[in-house]
């Protein structure tokens, strides 16, 4: 009830949230000006005066006319000598029920994603009646599952996270509402796994190590005990019976490439064939360069093939592996094309595998009869998107650097607004100076009409006319092969100062001697983009610095800009990177059949995300085709969700 005016000031200014039930006493309209008018309801409950406003909104005083008996909820204030709430909820009621005929104004009130047409006002009346008329439904978990989890039933969390009593009522329904819908994605991707793991027969590779160890003398560093680790998960994977499914994800720089080529031996040791496939042709020579460089003094056969190979010597890589006279073949989608035949392919490494397609995946995979299949990436993945997203594979982490080096410490990242493009400049001039070289990196080849920014032919002639005395080559991914190799062996050589490129260098490529990157536009790359590209700097004896021009005009953005700055972990930075964006954006469409969460939260919810994994997992042990009466309706639930094929996991 409402009190005295000094008593109500005190009380109010101690409290954010007011519900007052009264009777309209006054009823205002007030025309501001033109295009603006004031509505103005005043209702009494006794004792004093609470005042609702409204802007532009005339048809509110039609439905609360004086005399309306009414319940004003909202956030209450002491302005111009009254107490007024802006915009309140409102229910019209009786004197008799009053209780019962509040929606907008009872317990924790729900807002609803409205539209024009149809507000959240009108979406809670809908609810509220929905709920009232359907509101006892079909409980999928079992009865088991629920008391062992302490979780209230579908019927009570559906009414309570749309009209709680309180909020201990309102945390309970979503934690019941978030579990279930982890639980029934992770039952989609357990059967799965289980699935394939059951009907398909794998190769039991012989390894004994011998070639790990032959490789780890033939490379200048030993490795980290990450790297072990990792290379000891690969090999028992490679052992069983049960073909491998394993992702490799690793901080930039980790030694990846090292780990993948002790992969390649394990398999070779066994007497198959293995295959590296890469998403650029530059990459695969990359990969092709340092791994035959290696191989060839431990008496191992390694091929290149890509779609920029000539005639003659693609025709000759085919009937080398056709015949088995190559252990090992790096290459790109090259690779999977029909005319290709392997002679015994008992490995498959597809890197940076976010870039390929599921099918393009499947036939690498279908060139031999069930081969182990290892997909890397130099993208850290939030670990609760790992669970999502990639949880039908084993993951084996590397986050140590080889030779002690630390994340980061090599590199300075800072960020340039066009006003200081001449600072920017000079670093690079004295960074060439000092006999070391330089990256700068567009987001487009040409003008876009869509998107308006420096196109790399536009960008080459600036850079011409700033540094006439240094060299300048030009590397994207509508260069012929030829021409990508040419300047690519060009910058390794040193014989290019700087080197202007597209995301084409995002991944794979090393060159020690490069201690600087310029990124234009750096505020349209992704979080992860940027921490790729920045990682292609550092990789010497060097310190490097990594120079963002960006002039983010959103709170997203410079969000992002701060994150990039001031996180150098790349796993970290990841998480952040969820934080900022959301899920929803990073799933993105290559995960096509992926159900989105309407509840849950990867950021926040991870405990009941594992919790919902271990309890997957049984329920699948026990149970593959979760066919049991008292998983009945969980079944249904899984094949509503996900429809009956659950053919949308990461490895195809």
């Amino acid at each position: 009830m409402l009190r005295a005016a000094h008593d109500q000031r005190a009380d109010l200014a101690r409290r954010e949230q007011v519900t007052v039930a009264g009777t309209v006493k006054s009823v205002r309209i007030r025309r501001v000006r033109r295009g603006l008018s004031i509505t103005s309801i005043g209702i009494f409950d006794g004792t004093g005066y609470l005042f609702g406003t409204w802007f532009n909104q005339d048809y509110v005083a039609e439905r609360l006319k004086e005399g309306t008996r009414v319940v004003f909820g909202g956030r209450a204030v002491f302005e111009y000598g009254r107490l007024q709430i802006g915009q309140p909820f409102v229910d019209v009621v009786s004197d008799e029920d009053e209780e019962t005929e509040r929606v907008h104004t009872t317990g924790l009130v729900p807002i609803y994603s409205a539209t024009e047409r149809l507000s959240s006002t009108m979406i809670r009346r809908i609810v509220k009646r929905a709920l009232e008329d359907f509101g006892l439904v079909c409980d999928p978990l079992p009865a088991r599952l629920r008391e062992c989890r302490a979780l209230v039933t579908r019927s009570a969390a559906l009414a309570d996270i749309h009209f709680p009593t309180d909020r201990a009522a309102c945390e309970a329904a979503r934690r019941r509402l978030v579990y279930e819908e982890f639980l029934v994605m992770q039952i989609g991707i357990a059967a799965r796994r289980a699935r394939l793991a059951s009907s398909l027969g794998g190769i039991r590779h012989r390894i004994t190590g011998e070639m790990s160890r032959r490789l780890e003398s033939a490379l200048p560093f030993n490795f980290t005990s990450d790297q072990r680790r990792a290379v000891d998960e690969i090999y028992a994977d490679m052992k069983a019976a049960r073909p491998m499914n394993r992702l490799l994800q690793g901080e930039v720089g980790s030694g990846k490439t090292a780990v993948a080529m002790a992969a390649l031996l394990g398999a070779v040791e066994s007497g198959y064939q293995a295959a590296v496939m890469a998403p650029t042709e530059v990459l695969a020579a990359q990969h092709f360069e340092k791994i035959e460089a290696v191989f060839a003094g431990l008496g191992v056969r390694t091929v290149s093939l890509t779609g920029g190979t000539r005639s003659g010597e693609k025709s000759e890589a085919r009937d080398r592996i056709k015949a088995g006279e190559a252990d090992v073949v790096i290459g790109t989608h090259a690779l999977i094309e029909k005319a290709v035949d392997y002679d015994r392919l008992g490995l498959v490494i597809v890197d940076e595998q976010h870039r390929f397609g599921v099918r393009q995946r499947l036939a690498m995979r279908e060139k031999g009869s069930n081969p182990d299949t290892l997909v890397m990436t130099a993208t850290p993945i939030p670990r609760t998107l790992a669970l999502t997203l990639y949880g039908d594979l084993d993951v084996s982490v590397i986050r140590q650097l080889p030779g002690g080096r630390r994340v980061g410490e090599h590199v300075e990242t800072r960020v340039f607004d066009k006003k200081h493009r001449r600072e920017a400049y000079r670093i690079v001039r004295e960074e060439v100076a000092a006999g070391r070289q330089a990256y700068v990196v567009c987001p487009l080849i040409e003008e876009s009409e869509k998107i308006d920014v420096k196109a790399v032919t536009e960008e080459l002639k600036r850079l011409e006319a700033e540094f006439p005395d240094l060299r300048i080559g030009l590397l994207h991914g509508r260069l012929a092969s030829a021409q990508k190799a040419e300047v690519m062996d060009a910058f390794r050589g040193g014989r290019i100062d700087i080197l202007l490129a597209t995301t084409v260098i995002e991944v794979g490529i090393d060159v020690p001697n490069a201690t600087v990157m310029l990124v234009e536009d750096a505020e349209r790359f992704g979080l992860s983009q940027l921490h790729q590209l920045r990682g292609r700097i550092g990789r010497g004896a060097h310190r490097a610095i990594c120079m963002l021009f960006a002039d983010p005009a959103t709170d997203e953005g410079k969000a992002r800009m701060s994150a990039i700055v001031s996180i150098a972990d790349g796993f970290a930075l990841a998480e952040e990177d969820m934080r900022i964006r959301g899920e929803g954006q990073l799933f993105g469409p290559r995960q096509a059949g992926l159900p989105d969460l309407r509840v849950g939260r990867l950021s926040e919810d991870e405990a009941l995300l594992r919790l919902a994994r271990d309890d997957a997992r049984e329920i699948v042990d026990s149970d593959l085709e979760i066919a049991r009466p008292e998983h009945a309706l969980l079944s249904a639930e899984v094949a509503r969700r996900f429809g009956c094929a659950l053919d949308w996991t990461a490895s195809g």
